[in-house]
């Protein structure tokens, strides 16, 4: 009996035994997994931090190459103006031509405006003239700015005008008008002892040439619009065809406002001759004037050219321009 349960004892404690190993073996496992799991966890999280941090340094190298970038670009856009304009330039003349006298520049108009609106931005609408080639429309395009190209009709100079208006949405006529004193005169150019026919085919035939055509105004003109009798001629010719009339006010003695009144019509003219001088500088000066004649009336109206100085001085004048909204002219009102 006693040998008996000697060998069940032995037996028991081998089992234990067993059981002791089995358990420290699994205990073992479990404690390789979790140590892994742990390293491979930390090593893991070592990992995601280098790579946040290398795309931080990638975010940073490129923010600062875009900041060189931006830095450069006034100096690329100058000579992109510049290159698109090296044909244009050779034949460039300030707005003198345009005025019978220098007093005008500075004239104040007379006209009620409307009053300005607190819930807008102050409306500024700048008009480029002359606008007769491939070249001059790029150099405007250029500067993706809503500016409102004025065409010329064509002529042996520039016989183009209608094709490159036709790609345009939106566009203007500068449409030749006697002057008191010019030499230099555009082919076709209405005049005060033009009859009514003559007036009314020549629109016909501009609104052939430039079928979206809505808005005009006067190429020099000085001795026409001073001439009551022509501006009605004119207004009645244009309202026949939907176009409106725009005062490029060169000349103190213009009927324009008179007639239009006639005619229930707004009166639309200009504020600011931009280059009057052809230095960039003065032309950056008549930009600000433009700006706080907006600020002052709600809305203001400024003549330009497609000179070099005069589109360098537009683009340098982007962050002035947020203090006003730059629209076309039919937007004016």
């Amino acid at each position: 009996m006693a040998k008996r349960k000697s060998s069940k004892k032995k037996s028991n404690s081998k089992v234990l035994v067993y059981i002791a190993w089995v358990l420290a073996f699994i205990a073992f496992i479990l404690s390789t997994l979790v140590a892994g799991y742990y390293f491979g966890y930390k090593d893991a999280k070592t990992d995601v931090s280098k790579t946040i941090h290398s795309d931080k340094e990638r975010r940073l190298e490129l923010i600062k190459k875009l900041e060189k970038t931006v830095q450069k670009k006034p100096e690329n856009m100058t000579k992109r103006l510049q290159e698109v304009l090296k044909k244009a330039t050779k034949t460039d003349v300030s707005a003198l031509h345009e005025l019978d006298d220098v007093k005008l520049v500075q004239v104040k108009r007379k006209i009620k405006r409307k009053p300005k609106l607190s819930s807008k931005k102050p409306r500024l609408s700048i008009i480029i003239d002359d606008v007769g080639t491939r070249s001059q429309v790029a150099a405007i395009k250029n500067l993706k700015l809503p500016l409102t190209m004025s065409f010329l009709p064509p002529s042996k100079a520039r016989p183009n005008t209608p094709k490159l208006a036709e790609k345009e949405n939106f566009y203007m006529i500068h449409l030749p008008m006697e002057a008191k004193n010019f030499s230099a005169e555009e082919p076709n150019t209405l005049r005060v002892s033009d009859s009514q026919n003559t007036i009314s085919c020549r629109i016909k035939e501009i609104k052939k040439l430039f079928p979206k055509v809505s808005y005009i105004n006067n190429h020099t003109g000085s001795k026409f619009t001073s001439d009551e009798v022509a501006m009605n001629r004119l207004i009645l010719a244009l309202n026949d065809n939907k176009i409106h009339f725009l005062d490029s006010r060169t000349t103190a003695e213009t009927k324009a406002p008179r007639v239009l009144k006639n005619f229930g019509l707004e009166y639309i003219a200009r504020d600011v001759f931009l280059d009057h001088h052809m230095e960039k500088e003065y032309v950056l000066g008549q930009i600000k004037k433009a700006i706080k004649i907006a600020k002052t009336h709600g809305t203001a109206v400024a003549i330009g050219h497609p000179h070099k100085n005069t589109l360098q001085a537009i683009y340098e004048s982007k962050k002035l321009f947020k203090d006003v909204e730059l629209i076309y002219i039919n937007k004016i009102f």
